[in-house]
């Protein structure tokens, strides 16, 4: 008979909200859709040992970790371990980091040099701006010459053209 009690009652689902310290009445679906993130998130964190929260505490968990007592630093590795090259000199990943003011510079010039080239490329074919739209819009190249009002082998003849002169002033690039 207490088993018939228990099966008519509909089952209530709570969520605990750890930063008012609460708990509160959801549907069920709001449930799932509440602790579904957080279930992830911390099974992520486990498989990489950085949650040490016992079992009975997981009602607690809110997701976010960098915050959690239970929090531990896992396999993660610092940029700064050392580590040993096959001629057995000491290194870190911090030493492979390129240096971020020379970084810089040659992001400057590449920049300079990117704005010259589609500028040189703009006075060649006027039309390339277009055609690189409409190459990355996923046209083919007949349906580009159509687009531009000239015949598929003109078309491939310019990019050529367009091409190998722009290989010849600036073979760097190329």
């Amino acid at each position: 008979m207490k088993n018939q009690a228990n099966q008519s009652q509909p089952r209530v689902f709570k969520i605990y909200l750890p930063h008012e310290k609460q708990w509160a009445e959801v549907t069920k679906a709001q449930y799932y859709a509440y602790y579904r993130d957080i279930w992830a998130t911390r099974k992520r964190a486990q498989a990489h040992h950085q949650c040490m929260c016992p079992r009975s505490k997981h009602w607690m968990c809110d997701g976010d970790c960098l915050d959690c007592e239970f929090h531990a630093p896992g396999d993660t590795l610092s940029i700064d371990r050392t580590y040993q090259n096959s001629d057995g000199d000491e290194l870190s990943m911090l030493d492979k980091l390129a240096d971020s003011a020379a970084g810089i510079e040659d992001v400057v010039t590449d920049q300079i040099m990117l704005d010259m080239l589609f500028q040189r490329l703009a006075e060649i074919m006027p039309e390339a701006r277009r055609i690189g739209n409409l190459r990355m819009a996923g046209l083919s190249d007949t349906e580009i010459a159509d687009k531009i009002g000239i015949p598929r082998t003109t078309f491939l003849s310019r990019l050529k053209k367009a091409k190998e002169l722009l290989q010849c002033e600036y073979p760097d690039l190329f």
